[in-house]
């Protein structure tokens, strides 16, 4: 198995929101902080927070993830 580059991370998760057949996730924004990522932005709902938050923890196992998602 070949070790997963901390550099191409934050791309595989903005990309993962990006195509998100779930609208609302398209527009959150994904930040590397170390070995960190930062998911922000707006939703309407706590579940659409969640959601977010395990589709970037679904294509990054090994990056710890900061879910500043604010509900409106």
């Amino acid at each position: 198995m070949v070790p997963i580059s901390t550099n191409n991370v934050q791309p595989r998760a903005q990309t993962a929101l990006a195509n998100c057949p779930v609208y609302e996730l398209r527009n959150l924004q994904v930040e590397q902080r170390g070995d960190a990522l930062l998911i922000s932005g707006n939703v309407s709902s706590y579940y659409h927070k969640q959601l977010a938050q395990e589709l970037v923890r679904s294509v990054c196992k090994d990056s710890d993830v900061v879910n500043s998602i604010e509900v409106e």
